[in-house]
């Protein structure tokens, strides 16, 4: 018998700054964090726009020397999760920290410090880069900070699937719960590659918006106008409990996890299957896993990253496995990506925290910049422009990344 899973506590740090209130008010507005760059000399990139963490004061959440020794990815991550972990109120003296674990990743993991010691090294020479270089740039620190900070001695392990990262590391959180390897995790994802580097690379890869006059409206899922997704940086971390162990302590319960589901395209290094036959064993799975039919879910929170070929083929699975709107009036579709940017390996985890806001206040978030949509498009209501009054019981958060790898989760009204 599978244990049951619940979220008790949940943090951010997103390109609307640290915390998820902000974000959370602005999503339902429909205001875009997307703005022109001011961490890069934009003169030498074809690419101006991008969702950057506006600077703050790190520390309340870490001392300054401390703070020299971690990427930006590693910092947010940190933070996300000292604010998820505030959230969820512990006592930690009361808490057997060997069962209490971490799951964090990255996609790219410390893209600036690689940069930035590349260029040490080629002026001054390769026994002159920072001591520090390697634990600040692997993906897995993440979730060794974290661990450390808090002293959590149970699982602590990074999962690197590209754009899936933070929905996979959720997932396999859940798991960990499930067949009681811990009580606890902290589980999701970061990035923070807004760099030369990390911009010039996904702008050679042609998957870029150049729309750089009107920042605000260049991340545009399902639009015609439509022309690549837009870069952001940002962290979450969602505190999973086993379900009786948050009741016994009183905890606050945003929700229940109640499916994961799990696919590979098996396809292409980079462009989802056309069919999107691997979305749609992805989300399959997960209903099976929830025990729930098709009809159960409300809302879906798309993985709608504003690319041609990604926004047809993950629209057309979801048609194809719910119904298109004239089949299924119920169902609603939403990419908050029209407004954040896209965030990469910490994309999932800032989306499974969207998802279970709409679900907890009853509001759909919308897909703003939706004027024209794309008749390649499955026919979807896909919220447009405006939020959504809608009682929800069950949401489901997608999340698709390079490589073909597919995770879904499936949370459920406490």
């Amino acid at each position: 018998m599978k244990r049951r899973v619940v979220v008790t506590g949940m943090g951010a740090v997103s390109p609307y700054g640290v915390g998820i209130d902000t974000m959370w008010e602005k999503l339902k507005k429909g205001i875009s964090a997307i703005r022109t760059l001011t961490s890069v000399d934009i003169s030498k990139h074809l690419v101006h726009i991008g969702g950057e963490v506006p600077e703050f004061d790190s520390s309340r959440f870490v001392d300054a020397k401390d703070a020299r020794r971690m990427d930006k990815f590693i910092l947010c991550s940190v933070v996300a999760a000292q604010l998820a972990m505030e959230d969820a109120d512990f006592d930690l003296d009361k808490e057997d920290l060997t069962r209490f674990g971490v799951i964090a990743g990255s996609a790219a993991g410390g893209l600036d410090t690689i940069q930035k010691n590349h260029e040490v090294m080629q002026q001054r020479g390769y026994n002159k880069c920072s001591p520090f270089m390697v634990p600040m740039m692997i993906s897995n620190m993440a979730a060794g900070k974290i661990s450390i900070k808090y002293g959590l001695k149970g699982m602590s392990k990074a999962v690197l699937t590209a754009c899936a990262t933070g929905a996979h590391s959720i997932g396999d959180a859940m798991r960990a719960i499930q067949y009681d390897d811990a009580d606890v995790m902290l589980a999701g994802g970061a990035e923070a590659g807004i760099c030369d580097l990390g911009l010039g690379a996904f702008t050679c890869a042609k998957t870029l918006s150049k729309a750089n006059e009107e920042p605000t409206k260049a991340s545009r899922p399902y639009d015609i106008k439509r022309d690549g997704f837009i870069m952001s940086e940002g962290a979450g971390i969602l505190v999973l409990e086993e379900r009786d162990h948050a009741i016994k302590r009183g905890a606050k319960i945003y929700a229940e996890l109640v499916g994961y589901g799990q696919s590979s395209d098996a396809y292409d290094m980079v462009a989802p299957d056309p069919e999107g036959n691997g979305a749609i064993l992805a989300i399959n799975n997960a209903l099976k896993d929830a025990n729930i039919n098709v009809d159960d879910i409300d809302y879906i929170n798309a993985h709608g990253t504003s690319t041609h070929v990604g926004d047809i083929a993950e629209s057309n699975a979801i048609a194809k496995v719910f119904g298109d709107k004239e089949k299924n009036k119920k169902l609603v579709v939403s990419s908050t990506k029209s407004m954040t940017g896209h965030m990469l390996g910490g994309a999932g985890a800032i989306e499974a925290i969207i998802s279970i806001m709409a679900m907890r206040e009853g509001i759909i978030p919308p897909t703003i910049n939706l004027d024209d949509i794309d008749p390649e498009v499955a026919n979807l209501d896909f919220c447009p422009h405006v939020a959504k009054e809608k009682k929800m019981d069950y949401v489901m958060s997608n999340s698709f990344g390079f490589g073909g790898h597919n995770a879904v989760l499936i949370f459920k009204k406490p």
